[in-house]
Parts: structure tokens; C-alpha cells; sequence
């Protein structure tokens, strides 16, 4: 499975892997050595809790090398009117009469309790493409969909700059 990335989140994860391979992981070799001197092993919790955070590095190391390994480059050819990646949106809730905001990123980049949307989650496909004041249908399942309107749209990127559109 090819990862969909921009060249920001590949720079940002090579970026997290000279970190952990550079600073970290000898940081936590030399806490290995360091509470093994502290004797039995079997019954040693300092050098257990060191042995797991050295191999949650290594697992995380492996995890960002396989991403970077199997991304496909993606670029926002969106419009300067038109959502597109990274580009904050508020919405109008039509059904419930309230706003909500919502920045479109990268599935990796995800957070949904900040307001972090995958372009390819049911908000961030019924936006993404489209302009300030339409009127859209956000697919949650089979079974429900919502209607919102697009409000504003602050044009942004990675590097955190951005363009305010308004309705």
C-alpha cells in the first residue's frame, strides 16, 4: 500500500528519524548500560522500562521507514478559491445550526479531536475541491449523510501560512 504524502510530511518524518537514530537511540543505549549495573535482571524494573522505550524507538524508527519507503508524492493543485490540503474550512451545520472548523491534512497528519481531517475522511472528501458559500454532502455511512455549507476557507500550507476567504 502506497502512503499518499507531500514532500512537508516526508521531510518532517526524515527529520523524526535523524532525531531518534541520532539523539535518542544513544540516549537510551547508554540507560540500558545503565541499569544493568543495577543487578538481577529478572527482578531489575529500571532496566525493563529502558529495554521498552529502546525498542519502541526501533519500533518507530522501522514504522518511518516503511512509510517514506512506500510513499506516493501528492501536491494541493487545488485553486486559490477551492479547498484544497491544509486549508482551513468552517463549516455551517445545517441540521444542527452550529459551525465547525476543520483543517484538511495527509492521513498521517489525522487528528480529528483538533480538528485535523483526512482528505480521504467523509468531511475532507465532500470539501476538498470545493468553494466558499457551496452547499455540501458529507457521506458518513451508507445509512447517513449530513448537508453543510461552506463558510470560509483560509487558504493555508505545511509551513503554517494562510489566505482567508469568506462567504
Amino acid at each position: 500500500m502506497n502512503n499518499e504524502l507531500t514532500k512537508e510530511d516526508i521531510a518532517k518524518m526524515r527529520a523524526e528519524l535523524d532525531e531518534r537514530r541520532l539523539k535518542l537511540m544513544p540516549e537510551l543505549i547508554e540507560e540500558v548500560k545503565r541499569t544493568r549495573a543495577f543487578g538481577d535482571l529478572s527482578e531489575n524494573y529500571e532496566y525493563k522500562a529502558a529495554k521498552q522505550a529502546q525498542n519502541r524507538n526501533k519500533s518507530r524508527i522501522r514504522y518511518l521507514e516503511r512509510m517514506i519507503a512506500s510513499a506516493r508524492i501528492i501536491e494541493d493543485r487545488s485553486a486559490e478559491d477551492e479547498v484544497g490540503l491544509y486549508d482551513e474550512v468552517e463549516l455551517y451545520l445545517e441540521e444542527d445550526g452550529e459551525t465547525e472548523t476543520i483543517r484538511v491534512v495527509t492521513t498521517v497528519r489525522t487528528d480529528p479531536l483538533n480538528g485535523l481531517v483526512s482528505k480521504d475522511s467523509p468531511q475532507g472528501r465532500a470539501v476538498l475541491g470545493h468553494r466558499v458559500g457551496d452547499r455540501v454532502t458529507v457521506q458518513v455511512d451508507d445509512g447517513y449523510s449530513y448537508t453543510a455549507v461552506i463558510r470560509s476557507l483560509k487558504k493555508g500550507s505545511d509551513d503554517g501560512s494562510a489566505a482567508l476567504l469568506q462567504y
